[in-house]
């Protein structure tokens, strides 16, 4: 195992996350809507004083999980080196975190759904069949907030978008704090003439820096 892998691993099994925010914005599209929404829930979490970065994975060169099992034994992802690897610190040392993605043919993007199968090296699984698994971000009071937009009509439109980022947080152990999706927007950076619905982000921004700040 590299310096990589091997710092990744204790901090992923010994170290309490800090009281701050990642954003990860999953469009391809850049300076699109969800560009917009993310930093604007990052803003409204600076309103509230808690530090915060984010990160546009199209900008970022990374696989998919290719399911060669390494972070059973490792608890890192060791069976690739790639841009993902860079990622899980900020990850890992952040109680809150904010997903950001435009609905594509009923679902996220390809480039949110490879971020969170990467995130099944967090797991931990025992040997019974079939297999009891536990998270090792699980009891560290960890919030997210998720955030869809669509230029369809309604939730039924936008398909699996929102709960396709919601139940793999909530399996590794978050807990979502506010769930937001924006409908009837297609236009490239349109959202911002929006104020309402900027406000409703803003806001969950703020909410979920209260929330991380609040819990031990």
């Amino acid at each position: 195992m590299n310096s990589i892998h091997a710092m990744l691993k204790e901090l992923s099994t010994s170290t309490p996350p800090d009281n701050k925010i990642l954003g990860i914005g999953g469009s391809p599209r850049r300076n699109g809507n969800s560009d917009i929404l993310l930093k604007n829930a990052l803003k409204g979490s600076s309103r509230q004083g808690v530090q915060s970065e984010s990160y546009q994975l199209r900008d970022i060169q990374f696989q998919g999980c290719i399911g060669c099992e390494m972070c059973r034994k490792d608890k890192i992802c060791t069976g690739l080196l790639d841009g993902m690897s860079m990622l899980y610190q900020p990850l890992l040392s952040s109680k809150g975190l904010v997903l950001a993605c435009p609905t594509h043919n009923y679902n996220i993007t390809a480039w949110m759904k490879a971020f969170i199968d990467r995130l099944y090296c967090l797991y931990n699984f025992q040997d019974t069949i079939p297999r009891a698994w536990s998270s090792n971000l699980a009891e560290q009071n960890r919030k997210a907030v998720i955030v869809a937009i669509c230029e369809q009509e309604n939730k039924k439109d936008m398909g699996f978008t929102l709960e396709a980022m919601r139940m793999p947080l909530q399996a590794l152990g978050y807990e979502i704090v506010d769930e937001i999706a924006i409908f009837r927007i297609f236009h490239r950076g349109k959202v911002k003439n929006d104020q309402e619905q900027l406000d409703k982000v803003i806001q969950a921004g703020e909410n979920l820096a209260k929330a991380i700040t609040l819990t031990p």
